[in-house]
């Protein structure tokens, strides 16, 4: 394998695992927020823009 190729697959390799890293992150913030909506929707707390909860 010659030096350039040695270079573009490492390039391509550490890119993959930033995006990887990144998705997850969104994914596991994602499943925070959920969370944390579901405690504030239990506890009583309604959205603004809920116009069901105006009865």
């Amino acid at each position: 394998m010659s030096a350039h190729a040695l270079y573009v697959t490492a390039a391509y390799g550490i890119t993959a695992l930033a995006l990887a890293g990144l998705i997850g992150w969104i994914l596991l913030d994602q499943r925070a927020r959920n969370r944390e909506l579901a405690e504030l929707e239990a506890a009583g707390v309604r959205r603004r823009s809920d116009k069901a909860g105006k009865s």
